[in-house]
């Protein structure tokens, strides 16, 4: 049986480091879990935030993953290091590798962070980006009002084009030339940040450098899968699964294409 790399989330935002991880390593097998009943885990407390993802990490365990990926920035933030000392499995985060992403992007030392509250006000990413350079100028921001909407579904509305530029106008007058989108929700809306940021800041998400690192940690350990076998993808939510099943569709796309998925709706806590 083919072990899994299991991929959690507040809801749907950690499919975008679904579709990276698909993208570079088609041959893997997915396990996913959305706590979409329990989204947004932003405006959470942190105790709380550790609390849910010690219950989804203990549902994915069950599946025998080869490696754990906290795919939500607030959970990255909260729980890594606590839920890493109590698996025996690699469990990866997405903040270190999204500001691997901005250190290797930026020209001028000069970035910009936005994310949830839990996210921006643990300081996660100053204290990443300062280990990696301790002279880099760093402006952070919280857009609360950002994850509901991808949790709806709504990414293309002018309602969301007017409170996504309504979010980041603090941003606009900020001197960078990249800005890490500091929430697996917001490449969701790549399109709608790009327009207010204009374009010479770059975006970056923490999706491909943390794919990547999955891919390193799986070579190194000799655990890359292998064979012709398409895999049997697993999806599961705690909430509206019609809903996230839709989503899931729309933003996978051709990853999933003709190869099967389970989807499940399972509550947990």
């Amino acid at each position: 049986m083919q072990q899994a790399i299991a991929v959690l989330d507040s809801g749907v935002g950690g499919l975008t480091v679904v579709k990276e991880v698909m993208r570079q390593l088609p041959r893997e097998k997915i396990i996913y879990y959305g706590d979409t009943a329990r989204a947004p885990y932003g405006p959470r407390p942190a105790d709380e935030v550790l609390k849910f993802t010690g219950q989804i990490v203990d549902f994915l365990i069950q599946f025998d993953p080869k490696v754990i990926v906290i795919a939500c920035n607030t959970a990255t933030a909260a729980a890594l290091e606590e839920i890493s000392s109590k698996v025996s499995v690699p469990v990866i985060g997405v903040i270190h590798p999204g500001a691997r992403a901005a250190i290797s992007a930026t020209n001028t030392g000069h970035v910009g962070v936005i994310g949830t509250v839990g996210t921006i006000s643990s300081g996660a990413y100053t204290t990443a980006l300062k280990q990696l350079s301790p002279y880099i100028e760093i402006v952070s921001l919280a857009c609360p009002l950002l994850v509901p909407i991808v949790e709806r579904g709504e990414f293309h509305s002018k309602s969301t084009s007017l409170i996504v530029r309504k979010s980041l106008l603090p941003m606009t007058n900020q001197y960078m030339d990249c800005l890490i989108l500091g929430c697996t929700h917001y490449p969701f809306l790549r399109e709608a940040i790009q327009e207010v940021m204009g374009p010479y800041v770059k975006l970056i998400s923490s999706a491909d450098e943390t794919a990547r690192e999955t891919s390193t940690i799986l070579y190194n350990k000799g655990k890359l899968a292998s064979g012709d076998t398409l895999p049997i993808h697993q999806f599961y939510c705690s909430g509206d699964a019609r809903l996230f099943r839709s989503i899931a569709r729309q933003w996978l796309g051709e990853q999933i294409g003709n190869i099967p998925v389970l989807w499940q709706v399972t509550r947990l806590g």
